[in-house]
């Protein structure tokens, strides 16, 4: 093991000429300690549905049979740990990621192996992004409208929220947070007490005023406000309210926020609960945009889609969407050059 994990921190296989470039197949407990290796891109290769009814925590879903699997793999660089059910459609991934440079790992047996030996499985999907610099950028779909980031060591929760409609989030398994963040009061984003689990005494806690003053504590910032909140991530406030008629006392102008969240150069859009409003036309280079569609009390499927060609960013998740049908929206926005991808935002 000492052998594979020093090649591990040797490997900066970012182009095809590096000799470290190879595939070597190893067992479960192997396995389980390079997968959480900080730049290792854990990929879990089998179909969207296989990924759903239980993965590795902290994979991200890349079906190797998919017409478009080169496309999404052409920008991974580095370290890869690749797994399928029984390790050989993982082989034909690893296969495809040491032609472009990768050193990669590959799961012997199979997840059918981790399974066996009774380690654990989630159902929390996990996207992974590379800064403009080659940081890595982890966001885990929790539910409804909490994130969670992970960013070059630091911990961010967004709107974190335990107990939804009978749907829990174990947040006491998570690190604590370095950064808070919380658009508005409504119960579904602001829980004082998960805030409390998830906070110490180095927690960065940002929010509206309104839970500033209902929690006793925090950074209040209202639209248009920015922070410094570390090297690389900024944060802004921008509006987020409801404009058609009957709907204004939902989010009332003024009151709540969205949030631009930039890591190392990485445009992330929060849009909170809000309707397509004006003010998304001042949003510029978007990567990452989370747009909700809840009618009556945020959008509908076709404002959503106006939003979504407003902002164009190049990745778009439909989040806060409770029972509101939204898988006919990639359909919808096709031709626009816009990523979009359906995870359990219920």
């Amino acid at each position: 093991m000492a052998t594979i994990l020093a090649a591990l921190m040797a490997a900066g296989c970012g182009n095809a000429q590096n000799k470290q470039a190879t595939i070597t197949t190893i067992g479960v407990e192997e396995f389980a300690e390079i997968m959480i290796q900080k730049d290792v891109r854990l990929i879990d290769v089998r179909t969207p549905k296989e990924y759903a009814e239980g993965h590795l925590a902290g994979a991200e879903n890349i079906d190797v049979k998919a017409v478009d699997f080169a496309e999404h793999i052409k920008d991974i660089k580095g370290t890869a740990a690749v797994y399928c059910r029984s390790g050989k459609r993982s082989l034909t991934a690893a296969e495809q990621l040491v032609k472009q440079g990768c050193m990669v790992y590959n799961l012997d047996g199979g997840i059918l192996a981790w399974q066996k030996v009774g380690k654990p499985t989630t159902t929390v999907e996990t996207d992974i992004f590379t800064t403009r610099s080659g940081k890595q950028v982890k966001i885990h779909a929790l539910m409804h409208s909490s994130i969670r980031v992970e960013f070059n060591g630091w911990e961010i929760e967004i709107d974190p929220c335990a107990n939804l409609h009978g749907r829990t989030v174990d947040y006491s398994a998570m690190p604590k947070a370095d950064i808070i963040i919380v658009t508005h009061e409504h119960f579904d984003h602001y829980d004082s007490s998960t805030i409390a689990l998830l906070a110490n005494e180095n927690t960065q806690l940002v929010m509206n005023r309104r839970c500033v003053e209902m929690y006793g504590s925090g950074t209040a910032m209202k639209n248009g406000d920015r922070l410094q909140l570390a090297d690389g991530i900024t944060l802004k406030a921008v509006p987020a309210y409801n404009t058609t008629k009957g709907r204004e006392q939902f989010h009332p102008k003024g009151r709540d926020n969205g949030y631009l969240l930039t890591l190392d150069g990485l445009n992330i859009y929060i849009a909170g609960d809000t309707e397509d409003i004006p003010e998304m036309a001042a949003l510029k280079d978007v990567d990452i945009a989370f747009l909700p569609c809840n009618q009556p009390y945020t959008m509908t499927p076709e404002q959503l889609l106006r939003a979504a060609k407003i902002i164009k960013p190049k990745i778009l998740f439909p989040y806060h969407y409770g029972e509101t049908e939204v898988s006919g929206i990639p359909s919808m926005l096709q031709g626009e050059d816009i990523d979009v991808r359906i995870r359990h935002y219920e």
